[in-house]
C-alpha cells in the first residue's frame, strides 16, 4: 500500500485549454517532495471526465518519463463503458503504476448490486494483467451510483487480490468505519477530516484534494499519527480541518488552482475547461488573505 497523503493532483491547462504537460510535472513533483507518499492522477480535482483518453494516457506516460516512479501512482480510469476504462485501466498498468482508481458505471442510475458486480467482473476479466489492483472510487453525491458495504463485500471476497482498496469520498463516517472493518481493504478516506480517526481503524493515510495546496501539514499529520504522537496530530489536525472546511465554502477545484496561479505567479492555472469556470478575481483575493493572515499561508 501507499502510507500517507495521496494527492488527487490538478491539471493544468493552457489558454487554448490544451494540457500543460511541464506545469502537470512540475506540480507532481512539487507534491512528492512536500509532504505527498503518492498521487492519483485524473479522478475528480483533476478534471477526469473533461479529459480525453489520449490525453491521460500521453499525460501518465509523460509524467513517468519525467522521473515519477509509477509505482507511486493510482490513476483515475472509471468511465461508463467497458471498452474504455479496460483501456485506461491495461495503460496504467503495463506502464507500472501501483494500481488504478475505478469508479462504478455512472451514467445509468439505480442499478442493483448484482449488475454493478457484473460490471466489476467483466472489467477485471477484459484488463487481465497479473499484477492489476482495483481500488474503487466512492462519491456517490458526484457519480450518482454509490457502492454499497455488501457489494464492496462481495467484490473482495470474489476477487481478493484484485480488489485492493477503495477511496470513499462519501463524507459519511459511518460509511468510512464499515469499510475499514472489511478485512484486509486499504481505505482512504477522500477527505482529511477524519484522517485521525480512520487511522487509528486502520487505514494507511487519506487522498484529500486539499493535498494540493496543503501537502504539508496534511502530510504531517499523517506521520505524527503513525509514529503515535496523537496530541501532537490533534492539535496540527485543528489547523488542517479549518483550510479544509474553508476551499468547501469555495468552488474548490477553480479556488485551489485560483492559489496556485498566485502560489506560482502562473495564471495558467486559472484555466478549468467548461463547463467548470474560474473564481472572480474578488473572491480568490478573498481567499487568498484568509489563507495569508489566518494561516501562514506563503501566497
Amino acid at each position: 500500500m501507499i502510507k500517507g497523503l495521496i494527492a488527487p493532483i490538478l491539471t493544468p491547462f493552457n489558454n487554448d485549454l490544451t494540457l500543460n504537460q511541464d506545469l502537470y510535472n512540475e506540480l507532481a513533483k512539487n507534491l512528492l517532495s512536500n509532504g505527498c507518499s503518492g498521487l492519483a492522477p485524473f479522478g475528480t480535482t483533476g478534471e477526469a471526465l473533461s479529459v480525453g483518453n489520449q490525453e491521460r494516457m500521453i499525460a501518465l506516460e509523460k509524467l513517468v518519463k519525467s522521473g515519477i516512479n509509477p509505482n507511486i501512482l493510482i490513476p483515475g480510469t472509471g468511465l461508463c463503458n467497458l471498452p474504455d476504462t479496460i483501456l485506461l485501466s491495461q495503460h496504467a498498468m503495463n506502464l507500472g503504476c501501483h494500481g488504478v482508481m475505478t469508479l462504478p458505471p455512472f451514467y445509468i442510475k439505480d442499478m442493483n448490486d448484482q449488475g454493478l458486480f457484473e460490471h466489476f467482473e467483466k472489467l477485471i476479466d477484459g484488463i487481465n494483467h497479473p499484477k492489476l489492483k482495483i481500488y474503487l472510487y466512492h462519491i456517490p453525491q458526484v457519480s450518482g451510483v454509490g457502492l454499497s458495504i455488501d457489494l464492496v463485500l462481495k467484490l473482495k471476497k470474489a476477487y481478493p487480490d484484485i480488489i485492493t482498496g477503495i477511496k470513499d469520498s462519501s463524507g459519511v463516517w459511518e460509511n468510512t468505519e464499515a469499510l475499514l472493518n472489511i478485512n484486509n481493504l486499504i481505505v482512504y478516506p477522500g477527505a482529511e477530516l477524519p484522517v485521525i480517526e480512520a487511522i487509528k481503524l486502520g487505514a494507511p493515510g487519506c487522498i484529500s484534494a486539499t493535498a494540493n495546496i496543503n501537502s504539508k501539514d496534511i502530510g504531517e499529520v499523517i506521520k505524527l499519527c503513525h509514529s503515535g504522537n496523537w496530541n501532537g496530530a490533534k492539535k496540527l489536525h485543528a489547523k488542517v480541518k479549518k483550510v479544509r472546511l474553508l476551499f468547501q465554502d469555495y468552488a474548490p477545484i477553480p479556488a485551489q488552482k485560483a492559489i496556485l496561479a498566485m502560489q506560482t505567479n502562473n495564471d495558467l492555472w486559472n484555466n478549468l475547461r467548461p463547463p467548470l469556470q474560474s473564481i472572480s478575481s474578488e473572491k480568490a483575493n478573498a481567499l487568498a488573505s484568509i489563507l495569508t493572515n489566518d494561516f501562514e499561508f506563503s501566497i
